[in-house]
């Protein structure tokens, strides 16, 4: 399919930023600059920075230019984001907003379950000392130990819960899509009402196809990006 001339320049910028050669919190150079290098007008420019920002790669700041937002933390979340974040050198913190037991016959039949109730764990992951980065909403089948979780609280990972209960993650399926929050998701976050997040929905079961858990997150697409493995595909 034939791109639009700001859809080529956005896609090579992109990849200068993907690169590493435009880092995170770089500057880009100004629209006459730029217009000048690719030989179009400015407002083919103002196209391909609104593209980019839609990627969720830069920032644009009236009176001050585009800056790089996006800064390349690949994560392999199976093992869940507080174990991924901190293998890039990423110390966040926790605060449970909702841990309770609830019943979802939508859910049960979705997935084919024997059982509607589940237990909820709702949670904001904030960066330690800085900003929240993440609001994670997982469901998971409230059978054997997990029941009994609204009262006994999860200590530490939830995914060594669910390891001793033997529900281990091993295959699923993610669907990820940028969009603006809503007033209430930004009163959660402590964010601006409108402020693009990556809306990641998974669904993770064992090796036999068993049910694991079913997780809707908002993540903060200045922080990182996805690298998603399952299946024990490389």
């Amino acid at each position: 399919m034939l791109r639009l001339k700001y859809e080529q320049i956005a896609d090579q910028l992109a990849r200068d930023i993907q690169h590493g050669r435009l880092p995170r919190g770089a500057r880009l150079p100004g629209e006459h600059v730029l217009a000048s290098r690719f030989s179009v007008s400015r407002n083919t420019i103002r196209q391909a920075l609104a593209e980019l920002g839609s990627r969720g790669l830069i920032a644009t700041h009236s009176g001050k230019g585009s800056f790089v937002t996006f800064d390349d933390r690949p994560l392999d979340d199976r093992a869940g984001w507080t174990k991924a974040l901190a293998d890039q050198g990423v110390h966040t913190t926790i605060e449970v907003i909702r841990l309770e037991l609830v019943t979802d016959r939508d859910m049960a039949d979705r997935f084919g379950l024997d059982t509607a109730e589940f237990v909820a764990l709702d949670r904001v992951r904030s960066i330690a000392g800085g900003p929240a980065i993440s609001f994670e909403c997982m469901r998971v089948a409230a059978t054997g130990r997990m029941r009994g979780l609204p009262e006994s609280g999860v200590d530490g990972s939830i995914y060594d819960v669910l390891r001793e209960e033997g529900l281990v993650p091993e295959q699923g399926e993610e669907w990820v899509e940028l969009g603006r929050i809503s007033e209430v998701e930004a009163a959660v976050l402590g964010r601006t009402p409108g402020e693009r997040f990556l809306r990641a929905r998974r669904l993770c079961r064992d090796g036999n196809g068993v049910f694991v858990e079913h997780t809707e997150s908002l993540l903060d697409p200045d922080r990182f990006r996805l690298h998603l493995k399952f299946g024990g595909v490389e």
